[in-house]
């Protein structure tokens, strides 16, 4: 709960510091990696460091909790919280490391703001910042409980026992814990982060969601190979697993998380819509995968866009679970349509005559402006936001309200 002598700077200051976020995160960044250089070795994303998106996912990360506090004092922004802790979960991150960025980015702000940080002022935004972080570690260390692993100690290795090229630019890669051991509890829906040597001897992560039924103890994870584009490199991870790791190859993978996920009970009778684009469909696959394994009565409807169905990676395997469940069916959308799917829509996604259950779940999953779009679809024909779940791959760069 934010006190009431704090809410009022907070309210007051909010528009300099969100107006200022941009900068006081560009030196934010700057500075702990200068003093720091150990934490981009494993766990930031420098990618995502050069294209600014992880300063912007930070930025709006602080606004969007200290705009819930302001819109209601005694209520945290749970699905924000719970989305930043899942992530943070995926890449190890540890109590101690609060303090750290606490020092850099509070003196950030000092360095931008200059004057206008009173000593009132710093003490609204650090309880703000406490605030955030005190529940973040707390969630976070339920996470690492429920996973079985210490705070973390989030890695094993598992072994690729089978490679599978799915499209042009798709491969997949089967896994088994190297160990022997079981495979740790998954949700279908959720990711792993897989954690690679590059060749300057940095290591990299990056998340990629189980693509299959996650019940037993060979995982999936299918991997774009991601195309550099307006003078931005190519994905450094995805171009390592597509032209180095092979069938007997081992990778890094963490404990499986992520806050979007399907309700595996088996008597669940929800209806449940799974709407993708491109490399989108994965976590749908997983869940589709997963209903087949249950032989789930529910109404399930697959939604899919894609440029063609050549580039419509798990095309087949979907097909053939839409086929097992007796409540679903699916509709494909695609830019160039093919021989091979004689039924689909062309062009973009477009959901005028789809009747979506007034009781489903949605799960959304795709490029952000497919995201925006496709989700104001579905609040125009009268879903409910509480139930539209998205997963952004990447820094979470929407933070959609609960009621936009």
């Amino acid at each position: 709960m934010l006190s009431a002598e704090s809410a009022a700077v907070v309210r007051a200051t909010l528009p300099a510091v969100a107006g200022a976020l941009d900068e006081i995160t560009t030196r934010f960044y700057g500075a702990m990696f200068r003093d720091r250089p150990e934490l981009l070795d494993g766990m930031f994303n420098r990618g995502n460091q050069a294209s600014g998106a992880q300063r912007r996912a930070l930025a709006g990360s602080i606004a969007g909790f200290a705009t819930a506090l302001l819109d209601d004092p005694d209520t945290r922004p749970d699905a924000l919280l719970d989305r930043i802790a899942h992530k943070h979960a995926a890449v190890g991150v540890t109590d101690d490391q609060y303090t750290i960025v606490h020092k850099y980015l509070f003196a950030a702000i000092a360095e931008v703001l200059g004057d206008a940080v009173t000593p009132e002022v710093a003490a609204a935004w650090d309880e703000v910042y406490w605030l955030m972080a005190g529940a973040l570690i707390g969630r976070e260390a339920r996470l690492y409980q429920d996973a079985g692993v210490e705070p973390g100690h989030i890695w094993r290795q598992w072994t690729v026992v089978g490679r599978r090229s799915e499209t042009d630019d798709v491969v997949s890669f089967l896994l088994r814990p190297a160990d022997g051991g079981p495979a740790p509890r998954a949700r279908a829906g959720q990711y792993v982060s897989v954690r690679v040597r590059m060749a300057d001897g940095v290591h990299q992560l990056r998340q990629y969601s189980l693509s299959s039924d996650p019940g037993g103890d060979v995982r999936r994870i299918t991997v774009k190979r991601v195309a550099g584009t307006s003078g931005a490199p190519d994905g450094e991870v995805s171009n390592l697993l597509h032209d180095q790791v092979r069938e007997g190859d081992e990778l890094t993978l963490s404990a499986p998380f992520g806050d979007v996920f399907l309700d595996d009970r088996a008597d669940a009778t929800t209806p449940v819509v799974l709407v993708s684009a491109g490399i989108g469909g994965t976590p749908m696959t997983g869940m589709l995968a997963h209903l087949a394994a249950l032989g789930s009565p529910r109404p399930v409807l697959v939604l899919h866009a894609d440029r063609s169905p050549a580039d419509h990676a798990l095309r087949t395997e979907t097909r053939e679970l839409v086929g097992q469940l007796p409540g679903a069916r699916a509709v494909f959308w695609y830019e160039q349509p093919g021989a091979e799917e004689p039924d689909a829509r062309e062009g973009r996604m477009n959901l005028d005559g789809i009747e979506v259950p007034d009781d489903a779940t949605v799960f959304l999953c795709g490029p952000l402006p497919f995201m925006r779009d496709v989700r104001g679809q579905l609040l125009r024909a009268g879903v409910p936001a509480r139930r539209i779940r998205y997963e952004v791959f990447g820094p979470d760069l929407w933070l959609p309200s609960p009621a936009a």
